[in-house]
């Protein structure tokens, strides 16, 4: 079993900037993939980004320039940091851990309005 913990949403201004991150723990084997997406009310649960053990990012195309991805493999922690927010950037957001099996977080929330 693999523990997901997400910190860092909450509610921001349009422009403004926040930093999620979300800690695993457990049964963690590397190599794995980890990363976050999101589900806006009403939608489907989309990809925001994703980053490698060995580093390499994927992103949406809607927030490419915006958003950067990291990990601190030591910890075990990914990190999103979202800048320039836009309310259509308004979610909930999860994390994921994929290995041979995937874990999903339990989702911050973040919201973007004035």
């Amino acid at each position: 079993q693999v523990q997901l913990v997400e910190s860092g949403g909450g509610l921001v201004q349009p422009g403004g900037s926040l930093r999620l991150s979300c800690a695993a723990s457990g049964s963690i084997f590397s190599p794995y993939v980890m990363g976050w997406y999101r589900q806006a009310p009403g939608k489907q649960r989309e990809l925001v980004a994703t980053i490698t053990t060995g580093g390499t990012t994927n992103y949406a195309d809607s927030v490419k320039g915006r958003f950067t991805i990291s990990r601190d493999n030591a910890k075990n922690t990914v990190y999103l940091q979202m800048n320039s927010l836009k309310p259509e950037d308004t979610a909930l957001y999860y994390c994921r851990y994929l290995a041979s099996r995937t874990y999903w977080g339990q989702g911050t929330q973040v919201t973007v309005s004035s």
